[in-house]
This record gives C-alpha cells, sequence and structure tokens, in this order.
C-alpha cells in the first residue's frame, strides 16, 4: 500500500521550495519580533494552499488530508509560527464550517478564506474548559433575529491577525437538569461586543497569533448557528480530531529539521581528527531519532489516510498527535 503519491510528492517539493526561498530568510526574526508573517500567508493562499482540503466550489483545491499534513509537515520544518498558522486556519476554522455549514455559510466564509484573503479562528478553550469541551461555559441566549453571546476564551490562535474574518466559538445556547446545550456560532471579527486582548507573548511559536477572546454581550446574527441547535459538542470533537493530525504533522516537521540539524553537525564536529560521526556512540543516537520520526511520520499519514477514506481515525489521530509531540 502506497500513502504518499506522486501527487502528494509534487506538494512536498512545492513547499519545500516555497520554504527555502520565502521562510527561511525571514524566520530568525519573526521568532525574534514576533511579527506576524501576513506577507507569507497571502502566498500560500496565492498557492492554493489554505484551502488544500476544501471542495473546489468554495474555491478550495479539493485535495485531501494526507496532502495537507505533508503541507503542514514541510512549512514546520523551517518555521512553526507558519505551519500553526496554515494548521489552526485550515483545520480548526475553515474545517467545521465546510463539514457543517449551510450552503450560504459556505459561500460567504470558505472562498475568502482559501485565497488568503481572511484567516479565521476556533475558540473553544477557556479558563475552565478545553480538552472537556462539555465544560464550556460561555453562553448565547437567542434574542429574536440575533444572538447575545457572553464569555471569555484563551489561548485562540488567528484571532487577531489584520485578516481575520471570523471566529467559529462554542457556547452554551440551553441548559436544563444540568444538561448544557452545546452549540458552534460563526461571529464576524467585527461584530458588535467582540473584543481581543493583547498578543500572548510565548517561548516558542512567537509569531503565530494568539489572544484572549472576550464576548461582551457580542452580538451576532441568528443565521450564523453553524448546523443545529445543540450539535456543538460533536462538531468541535470532530474539528478536534482533524487539528490533532496537524498537531502531529508539525511534529513530524520539527523533528525531521532536528535531525537534519543533528546530522550537519555531527559530520562537521571533529574530535580525535575525525568527525564525530563516525563515532558508534553518535551513530546510536542519531538511528533512534531517525527510527522515531519515521513511526511519527506514518502515524501521522496513517490517520489522515484513514480519515480521507472514511474510516474512523479518532484513535489513530491521538495516537499519533501523543507518540509525533
Amino acid at each position: 500500500m502506497e500513502l504518499v503519491g506522486e501527487e502528494h510528492r509534487a506538494i512536498r517539493r512545492l513547499v519545500r521550495e516555497f520554504a527555502e526561498r520565502e521562510v527561511r530568510p525571514v524566520s530568525r526574526e519573526l521568532d525574534e519580533t514576533g511579527r506576524f508573517p501576513l506577507e507569507l500567508v497571502r502566498k500560500l493562499g496565492e498557492l492554493g494552499l489554505l484551502g488544500l482540503t476544501i471542495p473546489e466550489t468554495y474555491g478550495g483545491s479539493g485535495g485531501d488530508t494526507l496532502a495537507l499534513a505533508i503541507v503542514i509537515e514541510e512549512l514546520a520544518r523551517v518555521d512553526s509560527s507558519l505551519a500553526v498558522t496554515v494548521s489552526a486556519g485550515v483545520t480548526l476554522a475553515g474545517a467545521p464550517i465546510n463539514m457543517f455549514g449551510d450552503e450560504a455559510q459556505k459561500r460567504r466564509w470558505l472562498p475568502p478564506l482559501c485565497a488568503g484573503q481572511m484567516l479565521g479562528a476556533f475558540a473553544l478553550t477557556e479558563p475552565e474548559a478545553g480538552s472537556d469541551a462539555g465544560a464550556t461555559r460561555t453562553r448565547a441566549v437567542l434574542e429574536g433575529d440575533r444572538w447575545v453571546v457572553s464569555g471569555t476564551k484563551v489561548f485562540i490562535t488567528n484571532s487577531g491577525t489584520p485578516i481575520t474574518g471570523f471566529i467559529v466559538a462554542t457556547v452554551v445556547t440551553d441548559e436544563r437538569d444540568g444538561r448544557r446545550e452545546i452549540s458552534n456560532l460563526i461571529v464576524p471579527r467585527d461584530a458588535p461586543g467582540l473584543r481581543v486582548g493583547p498578543p500572548y507573548k510565548k517561548l516558542g511559536w512567537r509569531a503565530s497569533d494568539t489572544h484572549e477572546v472576550v464576548f461582551d454581550n457580542c452580538v451576532v446574527p441568528a443565521e450564523n448557528l453553524l448546523g443545529p441547535r445543540g450539535a456543538g459538542l460533536r462538531q468541535a470533537l470532530t474539528t478536534l480530531d482533524g487539528g490533532r493530525i496537524g498537531i502531529a504533522a508539525m511534529s513530524v516537521g520539527l523533528a525531521q529539521a532536528c535531525l537534519e540539524a543533528s546530522l550537519e553537525y555531527a559530520r562537521n564536529r571533529h574530535q580525535f581528527g575525525r568527525p564525530i560521526y563516525d563515532f558508534q556512540a553518535i551513530q546510536f543516537k542519531l538511528v533512534d531519532l531517525a527510527v522515531g520520526l519515521e513511526a511519527a511520520r506514518l502515524l501521522t499519514y496513517k490517520a489522515a489516510y484513514l480519515k480521507d477514506r472514511g474510516e474512523p481515525y479518532t484513535t489513530a489521530a491521538a495516537m499519533a498527535k501523543l507518540f509525533a509531540s
């Protein structure tokens, strides 16, 4: 069984060339300053890489999850901040609209996302909720033809960029007998009452855009409900499954960069008149790194393969993320 076909190899070549030509020359500056790489995001949109898994009808390329994993992997090999920007924008923001949105929602939000003219965010995590999506406390009350949203989300990627257009927010739309009805809303970035806090100062991924998001009686049109009421928990968990493949792919790309740097150092560092690469103790370390990397890559590709075939992939995605990261 061949997971990676010629089309996937062509995408890898395309992204690797882009990353070496466009990203590597500025990656150190991006990390040192935390500057959001807007120009690179737009170029990725022009290449069709931000809509890789979105149908052509909505401006995408109609590609598969494996191709997206390869794109994220190759970007992370050079710059993880750009990789997580793409991963979150596609797997967490674009994917739920593509999977659960109605026709009008797809036509409004997906084409500019695919073109690199707009980014989206997925707001699930709260101070007391995240992995436990059912613990969400942000509330949305339907008042006539609008939702009024109140609550706070934290660590939301892509929520404050110059081209952020929407935030998919997981909210509680009702609660009876202690059971929360959880739904998702597409919140326009310019919605009244939406406030994005200052960017977090992070140890890593410094050029990725991450903020606290506050909904202060935020007004959202009723038609921006994503799918039926009460389907939000299932939607969120499905979205997170795809996001785990993205994180695993990022980890594979970063590990690939580490292996390449380690090999270069071992070949150039000399002791006792020869490269340390020649010493078996060093070779053992390099082999362990290479084997672990390839195992992580295969776990990631398997999860993507299962998703593309429409088979259950939740466990495979979790295994890939656990092992690779």
